[in-house]
């Protein structure tokens, strides 16, 4: 990192610069006081010239000011143009460099053009005025041009660093939104998994109270199925909670850390793990049917993850409310435009003891996960009893695009 050195507020070099530059009108001041017209009286403004100088940078159209104020006063004075009038052209060159607006160093340049012709008719020479002022002229007009040039590189640097300062921020913004972004998908995932599992765990634990003493065999299974349902639960919640803890988001110098998409450990759950999530739900005590109509054709990531999820709210649902042994019929129809789900029960399953607390989010979530791919949700109880659930999303216009829901 570098260390800028200041002093008075403004860097070190500058201010010694500008010292330097003083102390040269100084001299030149004091070294004709002598035989130069006004003697000391002109070294004295001389020496106001300088000391004004020594604020160039930061107040450079006052120093003009009180620069032009002194060389008038030289004028009237009649002491001809004098060795120290070169702080005139340094305050002319930085009041166009420095100069907030450039109409201020226009100005400068319209004021020091009247310097010269009054400057040219008081300089004792055996040639015409005309030829002193033509030379004035050239040597006021090629200070002018180069500060003008200076400036405008000056400004253009300035330019492009606010440029990439701002580009830089940008892009920190943008590392950030990600990983927030990011990090919001997976504590929904994480609370998918919570709740799905525990409301499963529930189910089974109260059936196995209740069957404990008439059906010793299946209080078992119930029980196995809780053991099942909670490890794996507890894998998948460290398995999330390990990419939260490996995604930070300050760094060196508050850098945006790795978005967490980028953990390759970080597997995304496709329709090709249903089998296994309706096995468990088997296992769990729901008879289901599975019917896939179409053609499957392949989805981005984060809509074959809704699928997946949809269908696991719906089970979980019907779980809960259906209870244990109801009938449940998932169908997944795969058409050119969308993909269609249908989860359907008859409501008939086996009351539970205690009805499974609910997560709070079932259907709110399913909708605005459909949300993102502009799907839409119906769900609703049956008249001829049990409750039913029907999706439908979109396919996107390229297969091909990767979509993340959040």
């Amino acid at each position: 990192m570098t260390v800028r050195r200041t002093l008075f507020g403004r860097p070190t070099r500058s201010v010694a610069f500008d010292v330097a530059v003083a102390g040269v009108v100084v001299l030149l001041g004091v070294a004709g006081a002598a035989p130069q017209p006004g003697g000391w009286l002109a070294t004295l403004v001389g020496a106001g010239m300088a000391v004004a100088l020594l604020f160039r940078r930061t107040h450079s159209s006052a120093v003009t000011a009180v620069v032009a104020v002194l060389a008038l006063t030289q004028v009237i004075a009649r002491w001809g143009p004098l060795p120290f009038d070169i702080a005139v052209l340094i305050a002319l060159y930085s009041v166009v460099k420095y100069g907030e607006r450039l109409r201020d160093g226009v100005l400068a340049g319209l004021v020091a053009a009247v310097g010269v012709v009054l400057a040219a008719a008081q300089t004792r020479g055996a040639g015409p005025w005309w030829a002193a002022a033509l030379w004035y002229a050239l040597v006021t007009g090629a200070v002018w041009l180069v500060a003008l040039n200076v400036r405008t590189r000056r400004l253009y640097v300035l330019t492009l660093e606010e440029r990439a300062s701002t580009l830089e921020r940008e892009r920190e913004a943008e590392s950030r939104a990600a990983v927030a972004e990011e990090r919001t998908r997976i504590a929904r995932e994480l609370h998918d998994v919570v709740a799905h599992s525990m409301a499963v765990m529930i189910v089974q634990a109260d059936g196995a109270r209740f069957m404990l003493d008439q059906d010793p065999e299946q209080a078992r299974t119930a029980v196995k199925v809780v053991a099942d349902t909670g490890r794996q639960a507890l894998d998948e919640m460290r398995r999330l909670v390990g990419v939260l803890r490996d995604a930070d988001p300050g760094g060196p110098d508050d850098a945006p850390g790795p978005t967490v998409a980028a953990d390759p450990a970080h597997r995304r759950l496709a329709l090709t793990e249903l089998p296994d999530l309706l096995a468990r739900f088997r296992d769990a005590g729901l008879r289901i049917r599975h019917t896939v109509t179409g053609t499957p054709s392949p989805l981005p990531p984060g809509l074959e993850l809704t699928v997946y999820r949809v269908v696991q709210e719906a089970l979980t649902n019907a779980l809960k409310h259906a209870g244990v042994g109801a009938s449940v019929e998932l169908t997944l129809e795969h058409t050119d435009d969308a993909v269609l789900v249908r989860v359907v029960d008859d409501g008939r399953g086996r009351p539970v003891v205690s009805p499974a607390p609910s997560g709070g989010h079932g259907l709110l979530g399913m909708r605005e996960r459909l949300a993102v791919y502009d799907g839409s949700l119906t769900a609703g109880a049956r008249p001829a009893g049990g409750w039913q659930v029907r999706a439908r999303l979109p396919l996107p216009s390229d297969p091909a695009t990767e979509v993340i829901a959040a």
